[in-house]
């Protein structure tokens, strides 16, 4: 079912849905512990504790990601969010929540960084985003992701969706510390291939990756 379809429903036809039919959410076991757990349970939600290779929760075929600001900003600055984005990229139906988000969030960091990652995630990696007010709001999002199509059984590996050969090049390349989309998409357009890439001398790499020329090639070495 249409997602628009589930928020143009009226209150009274949810509750009577409600009744008749609940969605299975499967839940990371680090999740275990989260309040999203026990507002899913409140729900009527039936749910699956599983250990998952990528994402925290997997409601009917959608992969879901979940942050709170405060991690979400943290994983931003040690590059762990990256290496998360590139595995949900690789996935159909992912999205990231984020909760309890705020601009105004105190943190060092600059509000135009911020700015520029969530759209890099939008843009580059090309996963949508849902910002939630909390864990009840969170848990709300994936009782109705879980009702949205209701096509046959959940998997707890995530269906992946196939990648063209620019792709695959793109991907290979963001494995790379400090190449991020942009970066590996400059790499893909002035030398082709990894082939290229890898052989390419010191000045040719500078001109793409600047500082981060010396990092690269020293894992290459």
């Amino acid at each position: 079912m249409p997602l628009l379809e589930i928020f143009q429903k009226s209150e009274k036809q949810i509750k009577k849905e409600e009744k008749e039919e609940k969605p299975k959410i499967i839940i990371d076991i680090h999740e275990k512990n989260s309040l999203v757990v026990s507002e899913l349970i409140e729900l009527g939600c039936e749910i699956e504790f599983q250990k998952l290779e990528v994402g925290d929760y997997i409601a009917d075929g959608f992969l879901i990601e979940r942050k709170t600001a405060k991690d979400f900003l943290s994983s931003m600055i040690n590059k762990r969010l990256q290496t998360q984005l590139l595995s949900l990229k690789t996935h159909e139906n992912s999205v990231l929540i984020i909760e309890d988000f705020d601009e105004r969030y105190e943190t060092n960091i600059n509000t135009n960084a911020i700015r520029g990652f969530l759209m890099s995630v939008l843009f580059d990696f090309k996963i949508p985003i849902i910002f939630t007010e909390d864990y009840q709001d969170t848990a709300h999002y994936l009782y109705l992701l879980g009702k949205s199509k209701r096509k046959g059984d959940i998997s707890i590996r995530a269906k992946r969706k196939t990648l063209n050969k620019k792709e695959k090049i793109q991907f290979i390349l963001e494995g790379f510390p400090g190449i991020g989309p942009s970066k590996a998409k400059k790499l893909i357009k002035k030398f082709k291939t990894i082939k290229n890439v890898i052989n390419a001398s010191t000045e040719d790499l500078q001109e793409v990756l600047g500082k981060k020329t010396e990092d690269f090639l020293k894992l290459i070495d």
